[in-house]
């Protein structure tokens, strides 16, 4: 009976253990009431913990709210949402990756000012007048109409006088939102803004790896108005989600990318590092123009032995991965391309991208996650 009674016991506190996490999610995560994504909080992560001195659990809940910018502060005005302007920050060389679809529906009608960042990542060669045209073009293809388009290295201190002269224009007393994805030099940039107005250096604590500010600030502009520092938004279906924090120094660049020329006949592929790789379909004798970090090691091999040699060197030749039990060959998914008549892009999420002339069909494969774009060339 002791026995029988204390599993019926154990199973009675799962259960009820069970229920509890049930309703907790419920109440805090929005879904008792009508109101609209952008009105309610949203749990974005949760911790539970065993006491050590005795059976209770304790549950930590960290919320997150989309409409906090779009609201200011929680007793604003029915104005408030109008006020404001965001300065929405970009990687350059990755920017379907790190452009935030959903950045219009978040922000409302906050003037919007667009600013691509890592500019010292692309070739010294490339034009910017045609970059910054690329980006208000492919903005507006998104749905993003921006009142400026600003090209910045924050790294290098390149650009940063002239979004302060942008912000100081557009903003009329208002609070400015700095807006951002991780990994796109976000707090950097706030450091050199906050350098150039007030003096003050780093005032913006980063860890060693990118995306993982420690600390929200909000720094006074003026009597009445703040520039706020939001967290990054994670985007899964960039490449930097899939590799290890060690993997990630290899595939992020850090310096100017230089162009990696490959002559390809059809039928052969290209493997970047072991993560992704493209199989040249047809259209003839042609060159592959690569943009990816210096660290990472492109491979040419023919198509016909692609699949054996993704299997039997994932991990050595092909790397990353640098442990082949961090990637599943079977979670890898094919994306078919064709360049059309001009030169286009293929761009792979958090990675970097191919440049590629008119008449090309090509077949991009990558983990299931990451998004793989056909664009119009930046280049």
């Amino acid at each position: 009976f002791n026995i029988r009674h204390h599993k019926r016991r154990e199973t009675d506190m799962k259960w009820i253990k069970q229920c509890i996490l049930f309703l907790a999610v419920c109440l805090l995560s929005g879904c008792w009431d009508d109101k609209e994504m952008e009105d309610r909080s949203y749990i974005i992560t949760m911790g539970i913990d065993k006491s050590t001195d005795d059976n209770r659990y304790l549950i930590t809940l960290a919320p997150a709210q989309l409409s906090s910018i779009n609201s200011g502060e929680e007793n604003s005005s029915s104005e408030a949402p109008e006020k404001g302007i965001v300065v929405n920050v970009v990687d350059v060389f990755d920017f379907e990756g790190s452009f935030i679809n959903a950045i219009k529906r978040i922000v409302g009608n906050k003037k919007i000012i667009l600013v691509a960042n890592k500019l010292d990542l692309l070739p010294k060669q490339i034009n910017k007048r045609r970059v910054k045209e690329w980006l208000k073009k492919t903005a507006r293809k998104y749905g993003l109409e921006t009142e400026d388009v600003v090209l910045i290295s924050a790294e290098k201190n390149e650009g940063i006088d002239d979004l302060l002269a942008s912000i100081n224009t557009l903003r009329n007393n208002d609070n400015v939102y700095i807006v951002g994805t991780t990994n796109v030099g976000k707090s950097t940039l706030i450091n050199k803004l906050i350098e150039r107005s007030v003096g003050e250096k780093d005032v913006v604590t980063t860890s060693r790896f990118p995306g993982t500010t420690l600390d929200m600030i909000d720094i006074p502009l003026d009597d009445t108005s703040f520039m706020f520092d939001t967290p990054g938004v994670i985007q899964e279906h960039q490449m930097t989600h899939v590799v290890t924090d060690d993997e990630l120094k290899t595939i992020m660049p850090k310096k100017e990318v230089k162009q990696r020329v490959y002559q390809l006949n059809e039928g052969q592929t290209l493997f970047f590092g072991g993560i992704a790789r493209i199989d040249y379909v047809s259209g003839g004798r042609r060159s592959l123009v690569c943009h990816f970090s210096n660290e990472l090691n492109i491979h040419r091999t023919k198509t016909e032995n692609a699949n054996e040699l993704w299997k039997n060197q994932l991990g050595a030749l092909l790397s990353p991965p640098h442990n082949p039990d961090n990637f599943d060959l079977q979670n890898v998914k094919a994306v078919r391309l064709e360049t059309g008549k001009e030169k286009r892009d293929v761009m792979i999420s958090g990675l970097g991208f191919i440049t590629i002339d008119e008449g090309a069909k090509v077949i991009v494969r990558v983990p299931k996650n990451v998004d793989v774009v056909l664009r119009n060339s930046i280049m």
